[in-house]
C-alpha cells in the first residue's frame, strides 16, 4: 500500500482530531501540521511527532494529501494554494461562504487535476450508509440534531455549523427539485443564528422537517422518514436504527439494523486516502456538496427573512406598550 504524505491546516478543536486520526491511520503518514497560532502548531506537531508551520505554503510541495479545517472564509484561498501545489484536499464543511467561492475552488481542482473532498461527516456513520440502501421512495422526513454549546465553530451559524449535515443526507436521499421551504432561526449565545427550525417542500410531495441547535442541554443526532410502507428511524449517536414496515398480511414487521461499529471521521479519512491512491471521485466531491450549500444559503436567506418580521412585530408590540402608558 502505497504511503500518503498528509498535512492538516488548522489544528483548533476539529483539526486536532483531525491530526490525531491521520496520525494513526494505516498508509498514511503525518508529515505537518499548520496553524497561524504557532505555539498551538507546536503543541501538536511534539504530540504526533510531525513537523509545525504557520503557513500552508512551508509545507506545500511536501505532501501528497491534506485537510483543511481553518475558519471557512479561508478555505478558498488555503485549498486552492495546495491544488496549485500538486495537493488533494479535504476541506471541511462548510466548504465555502458561498457557491461563487465553492465553484471556484472545484474549478481549481479540476484545473490542477486534484481531488476535493468535502467533510460532510455523517456519509460515513454506518448507520446512515445503511439508511441510505433502504430510502426507496421516503416522502416525510423529521430531522432533530441538537447539541450543548460550544465555543467551537462559532464564525458560522447553526445551519452552516449543523444542519448542513442533515441537508447533505436529505438531499442525496430526495433527487427532486425543492418547490419552497420556510425557516426562522435566532441567535441566542452567540451573534449568529444557534437554533433553526425548517421546512422544506420537494416538487414530488415530499415534505422534511429539520430542527437544529447548538444551546441544547441534551446531544441528539436523529432522522426518521417515512415511505410507502415503511417508516425508518436512525440514531446517528448509536449508529443503529429500525424499519417498520407491513407485512403481506398486513402485520408490524421490525427490523432492526445494526452495523458494524466505527468512528466517522477515520472513516472519512480512509475512503479520503483511497480515492488520492485510485484517483477515483470521492463520496461528497467538491461538486457533490454544491446543492447542500445553496439550500443553506437559501435557507439563511428565508431566516433572514423571518427576522425582519419578528423585528418589525416587537417594534410595534414595544411602541403599543409606550402608547398605552401614555394614556
Amino acid at each position: 500500500m502505497k504511503t500518503i504524505r498528509t498535512a492538516v491546516i488548522g489544528v483548533g478543536a476539529f483539526g486536532q482530531n483531525h491530526a490525531r486520526v491521520l496520525a494513526g491511520l494505516e498508509g498514511a503518514e503525518l508529515i505537518a501540521v499548520v496553524d497561524a497560532d504557532q505555539k498551538r502548531a507546536e503543541e501538536i506537531a511534539r504530540k504526533h511527532d510531525c513537523r509545525a508551520a504557520s503557513d500552508v505554503s512551508e509545507i506545500a510541495g511536501d505532501v501528497d494529501a491534506a485537510v483543511v479545517a481553518v475558519p471557512t472564509t479561508a478555505h478558498e484561498a488555503v485549498a486552492t494554494t495546495l491544488f496549485e501545489a500538486g495537493v488533494d484536499v479535504l476541506v471541511e464543511k462548510p466548504a465555502a461562504p458561498d457557491v461563487d467561492a465553492l465553484e471556484r475552488m472545484n474549478q481549481a481542482a479540476e484545473t490542477h487535476g486534484r481531488l476535493m473532498q468535502v467533510g460532510h461527516l455523517e456519509r460515513f456513520n454506518p448507520a446512515v450508509e445503511a439508511a441510505l440502501k433502504t430510502a426507496e421512495l421516503p416522502l416525510f422526513f423529521e430531522v432533530h440534531r441538537l447539541g450543548m454549546y460550544s465555543p467551537r465553530s462559532l464564525d458560522v451559524d447553526v445551519v452552516m455549523d449543523l444542519m448542513i449535515h442533515d441537508l447533505d443526507i436529505l438531499l442525496a436521499m430526495v433527487d427532486c427539485p425543492i418547490d419552497r421551504l420556510e425557516a426562522s432561526g435566532i441567535p441566542v449565545l452567540s451573534k449568529t443564528a444557534d437554533i433553526a427550525s425548517v421546512r422544506i417542500a420537494f416538487t414530488n410531495g415530499c415534505v422534511a422537517n429539520l430542527t437544529a441547535s447548538r444551546i441544547s442541554t441534551e446531544k441528539v443526532r436523529k432522522l426518521r422518514y417515512f415511505q410507502p410502507r415503511q417508516y425508518v428511524s436512525v440514531d446517528y449517536s448509536r449508529q443503529d436504527g429500525v424499519a417498520i414496515g407491513l407485512s403481506e398480511q398486513n402485520q408490524l414487521q421490525f427490523q432492526s439494523f445494526k452495523p458494524e461499529k466505527g468512528e466517522p471521521l477515520e472513516r472519512q479519512a480512509r475512503a479520503f486516502l483511497e480515492c488520492v491512491r485510485t484517483r477515483e471521485e470521492p463520496l461528497v466531491s467538491g461538486r457533490t456538496a454544491v446543492k447542500p450549500l445553496e439550500t443553506a444559503l437559501r435557507i439563511r436567506s428565508a431566516m433572514d427573512r423571518h427576522a425582519e418580521v419578528v423585528t418589525a412585530t416587537v417594534a410595534a408590540h414595544r411602541e403599543k406598550q409606550r402608547s398605552e402608558k401614555q394614556t
